[in-house]
Formats: structure tokens, sequence, C-alpha cells
């Protein structure tokens, strides 16, 4: 698909972030690693990696304004216009050695977000999508599972760690989730989770308590594949909410009605 001069900056940003990422893993063990958080850690390469990014995009587009997960929001001259960026989603599988992690960048004009790459440098899948352009992975055009049973579906989520508050809450969930499903599983990565949901890989995605960067890319490339997606409180803005469900449209209501508990 040839996609928009945004859309190429964006791709281009995210292989290049990725590939200087790929170098690090394959020397995790050397890291310097400081601790953000509970359960929260920060690399030297997540720090890299969003440098490299800004360098990319802002070289590209200075007028844009910025969100990235490490340097924080700044206003751009053009207020309509604003990339929103994850260096790297799945820090603490990176950290762990485990190939599933992602760079994650959106582009939201006016409030709402119209272009978004989540780009998985162990398998070399480049997710992407731009509003009325459908979502593709490389070359591949993207659709959501056409599954309509919720025995079948296969969902995903992420589980609240280090002693988060939301930790009830999701055990409520999967208590009411799994007696109706196929399984459910938590790979530690809301954009690759999101991206699979628009790939048919898995049927529905939710979960709590993330950022903007964790959402914004997935919303669009979600939607593009077909999938619904709101917040978990209904009518909610999902950025500033920071919580998300989507599926197939065939299962979303039953999907929705067994995490919202209605």
């Amino acid at each position: 698909m040839a996609g928009s001069a945004n859309l190429n900056v964006m791709l281009r940003a995210a292989r290049k972030a990725g590939r200087a990422l790929a170098k690090d893993f394959r020397e995790v063990e050397n890291l310097q690693v400081s601790m953000k958080g509970a359960g929260d850690f920060v690399s030297r390469a997540d720090i890299a990696a969003e440098q490299i990014i800004k360098s990319e995009l802002m070289n590209a587009r200075p007028t844009y304004g910025w969100l990235g997960e490490e340097g924080g929001g700044e206003d751009g001259k053009d207020p309509t216009r604003r990339w929103i960026v994850d260096p790297l989603d799945g820090t603490t599988n990176f950290l762990h050695g485990l190939p599933h992690w992602a760079v994650s960048i959106a582009l939201e004009h006016k409030g709402q977000v119209v272009a978004g790459v989540i780009y998985d440098p162990s398998k070399d899948e480049a997710f992407f999508a731009e509003k009325g352009e459908g979502a593709w992975m490389n070359e591949s055009r993207l659709r959501v599972s056409g599954r309509d049973k919720m025995i079948e579906a296969l969902f995903a989520t992420g589980l609240p760690f280090g002693g988060r508050s939301d930790l009830p809450e999701t055990l409520q969930d999967l208590a009411r989730l799994m007696p109706t499903c196929s399984g459910v599983r938590r790979f530690g990565s809301a954009a690759l989770d999101m991206a699979y949901v628009a790939a048919g890989r898995y049927d529905g995605f939710w979960e709590r308590r993330l950022h903007a960067w964790d959402l914004a890319a997935g919303i669009i490339i979600c939607r593009e594949a077909g999938a619904l997606v709101e917040s978990l409180s209904e009518g909610g803005d999902i950025l500033e909410d920071g919580d998300v469900i989507c599926a197939n449209e065939a299962i979303f209501e039953k999907f929705a009605k067994v995490i919202r508990g209605s």
C-alpha cells in the first residue's frame, strides 16, 4: 500500500527505532536499567528509541505537537496535530528477553487519531492504518476475525502488577469471561494486543489504566480493520479514560456485556 507522506514518515521512524532496539535486545543483559515505579521499568534503549523517533518525526513535521512516554508533552505551532509515541511497548518483556514488544506511533488531528503504526521488530511485522484507507500488516490487508460465538473466541488483556488497585476488577472480569470463551491471553504489550485484534489473531481485547501512547495507534488500526473500539465507560473518551474494549462486530455486544458486568 502506498501511504501518505505522514504515514511513510511514521513507518520510517518506527523501523529505524526498531533496528536500534533490536540491537540492544540482543545485549539485553548489559542494559543500564533504572526503576520508574512498581513493575514499570525504563531502560537506556527505551529513551534512545524515543529520541530517534522524535528526531525523525519532528524534522519532517516541525510544527506538530508531541506526546511521548519518556519525554512528556510539547505543544506545537500547529495546535491541531500531535504525534503520540510509545518507543517501547512491552518494556518488561524486552528486559526479560521475551521477543514480544513493539514501537507505537500515532498521529492525532483535532482530537482524533488519523494514522497509526505498530512495529514489531522481532517478527518484522508493521501494522499500520490511516483513516478511511483500511489497515495493513506489511503488504497484507488486515481484517478482524469472523467468529461470532463467544465460546469459540480468544481474548487478550493486561493483568495489573505491583499491587495496582485495579487487580480486583480484572479478576472479576476474568471470572465472568473465562467460562464463556475459548481462552484469555496476557502477552504484555497492549499495542500488539490491539494489532492482533485487527489481524484476527485475537477476537477481542480489554484493559484498564493505560496511557494515550499505549492506545492511540491501536485504536485506528483496529477500527480500520473493522473492529468496534470503545472506552470501558460507555460514551467515554478512550485516550482520556485510559481504558479500552475492542472486538469484531459480531461478538462486541456480548463481550462488552460480560466485561462491563451489565
